[in-house]
């Protein structure tokens, strides 16, 4: 099996929603994945979202344990692959 590398939008539930805790959440949920960044990027209005860049597996279900552990978050309003390469 190789790899590929994700590229996941991670969107808050509100402005007031705070991002710094929602990302160490997600680091200590994910700590088994292989997450390359995870970056604060502005939406408009001063809502900011999180953008993350992971490497997993390529086999059956892909990003889709890791979207699922983020989503559960109750400070995570909506998750989205925005990007996916297969890494040679």
């Amino acid at each position: 099996m190789g790899k590929v590398a994700a590229k996941i939008e991670v969107m808050p539930k509100d402005a007031e929603t705070n991002l710094k805790k929602v990302k160490e959440q997600i680091l200590y949920n994910l700590e088994d994945v292989d997450i390359r960044s995870v970056d604060e990027e502005d939406v408009a209005f001063g809502l900011k979202k999180l953008m993350m860049t992971i490497v997993v597996a390529d086999d059956e279900g892909g990003t889709e344990e890791v979207e699922e552990k983020i989503r559960e978050l109750d400070d995570v309003e909506n998750v989205t692959v925005k990007d996916v390469n297969r890494l040679m």
